[in-house]
């Protein structure tokens, strides 16, 4: 087998360059439009494993801390984790003394750039899939312009063939651009999808955890007074109490 690879390789380069060769000059950006939605797709399938965005372990923790319950433990998990659901979560657990309104803003902040950190590189995907089409169209337009532009005056079997195979050479860069942009399309709808549904079990478990620590607290009434004046810069004798 080994043998036979290496004597059908250099044929196999030779037929890959020859095609984007005959495509004509929009046949290398769109080589360039594969190689880095190549790169971003495996990327993507890296950064968005279960296990770097929602870890089992924290997963568990959250659902098993009882209400009111201390969440020590879960503290000293998600302070070591660099995965989304960690960060979110720490950031709950360092507000917990705060109200919880404050709390849910603060959580509401980070969350939105964890968003911007699991959509990263999507975007790329989405103006690929929409650019490889059109400069596989301008390609084939190109390729048919320049064909017809060195059409001779005669009508002979020799000039339409020769017509046919320049028109087929011309193909070469729509059938290229498709060919990308529909694998590239996939993979967006996929890496989308798997965002979205990321995102609500994250804000699900999070919700979850925000019940399980307020639970049992009193919530401050809005414009409450403190318990206790401040005492002014005259004041000798300790403030006390409003009645």
């Amino acid at each position: 087998m080994t043998p036979f690879l290496l004597v059908d390789s250099p044929d196999a380069i030779q037929g890959v360059f020859s095609f984007l060769t005959r495509g004509g000059i929009f046949m290398w950006p769109l080589l360039v439009c594969s190689i880095v939605a190549g790169t971003v797709i495996i990327l993507r399938v890296v950064a968005l494993r279960r296990k770097n965005v929602l870890p089992l372990v924290i997963e568990s923790e959250i659902e098993r801390l009882l209400p009111g319950g201390s969440p020590e433990r879960l503290s000293r998990i998600v302070h070591d984790d660099p995965s989304s659901l960690a960060r979110i979560a720490n950031v709950a657990l360092q507000h917990l003394r705060a109200p919880r309104s404050e709390n849910v803003e603060a959580i509401e902040t980070r969350a939105r750039h964890e968003m911007v950190v699991l959509e990263r590189g999507l975007i790329v995907l989405e103006i690929i899939t929409g650019i490889a089409p059109l400069l596989g169209l301008i390609g084939a337009v190109s390729g048919l312009i320049h064909v017809f532009s060195h059409l001779g005056l005669g009508t002979g079997a020799a000039d339409t063939k020769a017509i046919a195979l320049g028109i087929a050479e011309a193909l070469n860069a729509t059938v290229f651009g498709l060919s990308i942009a529909v694998p590239t399309l996939v993979a967006f709808s996929y890496f989308s999808k798997k965002v979205e549904i990321m995102s609500v079990e994250m804000e699900t478990l999070v919700v979850e955890l925000i019940g399980k620590c307020y639970y049992g607290r009193v919530p401050e009434a809005p414009g409450a007074r403190p318990a206790y004046t401040v005492p002014s810069p005259g004041m000798t004798h300790a403030p006390r109490p409003l009645a």
